[in-house]
């Protein structure tokens, strides 16, 4: 799978249009557009780091939810 398209579908994933998901993860808008349109590519380490937040934010989520029921 190409970059473009991982970057994208962990964006999508989210739920959060590009300029949220540039809030959210500090990435410039543009840079987001240019990558999910493969007008540029990425380090081939971003979409695992931008995966690997995503993923831990999630736990903590899960975790924080399981405090709050106790």
């Amino acid at each position: 799978m190409d970059t473009a398209k991982i970057i994208k579908e962990l964006r999508e994933g989210t739920g959060m249009s590009r300029k949220e998901f540039s809030e959210h993860t500090g990435i410039p808008v543009r840079t987001l557009e240019d990558w999910e349109a493969a007008r540029r590519t990425p380090p081939e380490y971003i979409p695992r780091l931008i995966a690997y937040q995503l993923k831990y934010e999630g736990l903590m989520k899960k975790k924080e939810g399981k405090n709050g029921e106790e």
